[in-house]
């Protein structure tokens, strides 16, 4: 059985870096991380989504939606978590240079 290397099956399957699929793709994968890592801070901290919603303002259901990536999120809703996690989310912008 041959093997394929991950990155080489992206582009023939989602296609080419840059791409409007390729771009919703990654996208995608970067908000189930963020998601999976609230949730293991959440649960290192030992809250339950009631107990951090509470402390939030928000549902349970509004935590799990931002968990399991189920629904759009304000972003100021998405930093209120993070801020009573005592946990922050980094961006990175980079400029594409003409050559």
């Amino acid at each position: 059985m041959k093997t394929y290397p991950l990155d080489q099956i992206i582009q023939e399957q989602i296609g080419s870096i840059g791409t409007k699929k390729r771009d919703l793709f990654e996208s995608k994968i970067q908000f189930e991380l963020i998601g999976s890592k609230i949730k293991a801070i959440r649960k290192e901290k030992g809250l339950t989504q009631t107990q951090l919603g509470e402390l939030v303002g928000v549902q349970k259901a509004q935590i799990s939606k931002i968990e399991n990536n189920t629904s759009n999120v304000k972003i100021t809703t998405l930093l209120k978590v993070l801020n009573t996690l005592d946990a922050k989310l980094t961006w990175e912008i980079e400029e594409e240079r003409i050559k």
